[in-house]
């Protein structure tokens, strides 16, 4: 029997929802008891007692010692130092892996597949191979550092040096989140938009980013988190001249070589804070564009 085109079968009543899956529902794979088991056994051995382990650690100091290694003035230039240029090269990122994965789905060209491997190649590259390779590219005596020291621009080893390297190593993150969104985003959709008199740039920004946003969002994040924590692409080619152009990361091990663990710890649990604030938000942005989007 068909109702309005459809089979009786089809047809649900207004406001309908399925049922929830609890953990008496029968599944095609059974052992919900063990597999629930050995996943909280797998995150409390990987991620739990780690942080237990780093937020214990520095009140071997006090609190005293605590407050004064996070306000210590080369602790916060290299806190300062590392988000910012994390936070930036992210940005960067986000328009930039915008464009590369828009290229690389919505054209056909000679190349394309190879433009698509080299995308990845920050993520099969060792860091320290990366930083190396950097270094000396721009370096004064570098192919492109020797173009810019004429002018008295200097690159390596300096902040900027270290902003080339987390966009280096954070393009991969936004390219690979995006790809696939746009790869099954409807093109009728956009022929529609264009039907009904939009310009392709308010096409662009009124029918495609919107759809796209909650993919920038976890792009931008991945791509921040990654740099934050950078070290090995970065060492190379910060200089690490404390005040200026030393990260976080380096304080950390500067501060375990010296048998400081209390002081490491709490330089840890400063970055572990500001990073959880930062995802939270981007997250919780994330979270009302898809509503949004959803609506």
């Amino acid at each position: 029997m068909e109702t309005n085109g459809r089979s009786a079968h089809q047809i649900k009543p207004e406001g309908f929802k399925p049922p929830k899956a609890t953990h008496r529902t029968q599944h095609v794979l059974p052992g919900f008891h063990a597999s629930l088991g050995i996943t909280l056994t797998y995150l409390s051995l990987i991620v739990l007692l780690p942080l237990v382990a780093l937020v214990l650690r520095p009140w071997e100091a006090g609190l005293d010692g605590f407050i004064r290694t996070v306000t210590d003035e080369r602790v916060l230039k290299a806190l300062q130092l590392s988000f910012t240029t994390a936070f930036w090269a992210a940005v960067v990122n986000l328009f930039a892996g915008l464009i590369v994965a828009w290229v690389l789905t919505r054209y056909e060209f000679p190349g394309k597949k190879i433009i698509d491997a080299i995308v990845d190649l920050p993520f099969a590259l060792p860091t320290a191979v990366a930083g190396v390779s950097l270094s000396s590219l721009y370096a004064p005596n570098g192919w492109v550092g020797s173009l810019f020291d004429p002018m008295g621009i200097k690159i390596a080893y300096t902040p900027i040096g270290i902003f080339i390297a987390l966009v280096f190593i954070g393009l991969p993150f936004v390219v690979r989140s995006v790809q696939p969104v746009l790869a099954e985003f409807d093109a009728e959709v956009e022929e529609a938009a264009l039907t009904l008199g939009a310009t392709p740039m308010q096409t662009a920004i009124r029918v495609i980013l919107p759809s796209l946003a909650p993919a920038l969002i976890t792009g931008f994040s991945l791509a921040f988190a990654r740099a934050v924590g950078e070290y090995g692409s970065v060492i190379f080619i910060a200089g690490n001249m404390p005040y200026i152009s030393e990260i976080s990361p380096l304080l950390i091990v500067i501060k375990l070589e010296e048998f400081d663990y209390a002081g490491a710890a709490s330089v840890a649990i400063a970055m572990l804070a500001l990073s959880f604030t930062i995802l939270l938000v981007t997250n919780f942005v994330q979270v009302l564009l898809s509503r949004r989007g959803r609506a």
